[in-house]
Formats: C-alpha cells, sequence, structure tokens
C-alpha cells in the first residue's frame, strides 16, 4: 500500500513538472515573438508605409498618390526596388530594403528611472501651467516622434534637437520638475496618447511660428494646439 501511494506522489509530482515546463516554453515562445521586428508588408499603414511610398516617389518607382497604406502598387514599387538594389525579392519593407531606403524609425523606449527622469523634464518644462492631459499629450507628441522618420530615433535625440523645444533655449529645461510631469512622462511611455498621433504643439499665444501654425490642428488641449 505504501508503495502505491510512493508511485501516486511520484506521477503527481511528473504531472506538475511537465506543465510548469508547458508554461515555461510558452510564457518563453510568447516572449520572443512579441520581441520580433513586424515589418511593413501589403495591408499594413502608418508612418513608416509613409516614408517608404515617399522615398519610392521620388526614386520614381511608386506613382501613385501618398497614403501611408501598404498596397499592391506600393508591393510592386518595393519588389522593383529590391530588384534594382540586388536585394532578395520579398516586397516587404524589411531591414535590408529599409536600409538601402534610407529609412530609420525608432521603438518607444522603456520606462527606466533614466527615461522616466529625461521626459518628465521636458514635460515639466513646456507644460507648466497645463492640465494633467495636457502634460500627459506633450510626452505623447515625443513619442509620436521616435516613431515618425522625419525626427531622431531616440529619447535624448528628440528632446535634445536643435531648436526643437524653447525650454531648452530659455532655461526652463533646468528648472525644478514638476511632481505631475513624473505620473505623465510614466502614462506616455505606457502608451497613452490624448492627440491621436500629433508630431507637433504650439501655443497660439506665445508664437509665430509660420510652419508651425500652418499644420492642421487635430486636438486643443489646455493652452496648446495639437497637430500632425
Amino acid at each position: 500500500m505504501q508503495h502505491i501511494k510512493k508511485l501516486n506522489t511520484f506521477y503527481k509530482l511528473s504531472i506538475v513538472a511537465a506543465l510548469i515546463f508547458a508554461v515555461g516554453a510558452a510564457a518563453f515562445n510568447v516572449s520572443s515573438q512579441s520581441s520580433m521586428r513586424v515589418y511593413s508588408q501589403k495591408g499594413s499603414q502608418g508612418a513608416e508605409v509613409e516614408a517608404v511610398q515617399q522615398v519610392l516617389a521620388e526614386r520614381g518607382l511608386f506613382t501613385a498618390e501618398v497614403t501611408g497604406y501598404f498596397g499592391d502598387q506600393t508591393e510592386e514599387a518595393i519588389l522593383k526596388f529590391q530588384e534594382q538594389q540586388g536585394l532578395a525579392q520579398t516586397g516587404v519593407a524589411d531591414e535590408a530594403t529599409l536600409k538601402r531606403l534610407g529609412i530609420t524609425i525608432g521603438a518607444i523606449p522603456a520606462a527606466t528611472e533614466a527615461n522616466i527622469n529625461l521626459l518628465a523634464r521636458i514635460i515639466s518644462a513646456e507644460g507648466r501651467g497645463e492640465p494633467y492631459i495636457g502634460q500627459v499629450a506633450i510626452g505623447a507628441v515625443i513619442m509620436n516622434r521616435i516613431e515618425h522618420p522625419s525626427f531622431p530615433d531616440t529619447l535624448s535625440g528628440i528632446i535634445y534637437e536643435n531648436g526643437a523645444f524653447t525650454a531648452l533655449v530659455d532655461g526652463q529645461f533646468n528648472e525644478p520638475i514638476a511632481e505631475s510631469a513624473y505620473a505623465a512622462a510614466r502614462d506616455a511611455l505606457s502608451g497613452w496618447d490624448p492627440t491621436g498621433g500629433c508630431i507637433y504643439y504650439y501655443n497660439p499665444k506665445k508664437t509665430n511660428n509660420q510652419f508651425m501654425m500652418s499644420r492642421p490642428v487635430q486636438k486643443v488641449i489646455g493652452d496648446h494646439y495639437f497637430c500632425t
């Protein structure tokens, strides 16, 4: 009887071990898949596709309207470009193809202490007196710029880009950081975007910059106009 109990215990432990292994393997597989780079291909849309279409149009390979949607004509243009460049003809805007096109797009940085502090500093400097959602919106614009082909690909690259933010020029960047800016930075790094994808903002009472004022306004939050 005691022998049978020992066998039952052994089988139970074996089953538990097998389940732990299966769960661990699944988690590893999900983690691996989530870290894989997803390349633009037919059906994709967004800033990267728009950048690809613009460059291909400049090369005379894409003659349709630049929409940011990856359809048949975009695929055909990429295939022609890949053939010209001696690349594998996949019709996908893979790493090698993007490199030859001269397109780089950054990814949203991790919410590390250093990134939170840096983003909070610029949010505080640019968003003093703004409602909390307006502070998050400033952070979201910076995140959107990182993912946009027209801007630097890193958080520090965006913030310290020459002439990008008046707070770096007038000294407000070095002022003490408002406590709310830390929370706003975390929210922006986590993906909250009250602007709906905007890459510019300005206060119409404080600027006469014609370029900024020519941008299509998508949202008004506090004293700032947010534009694409």
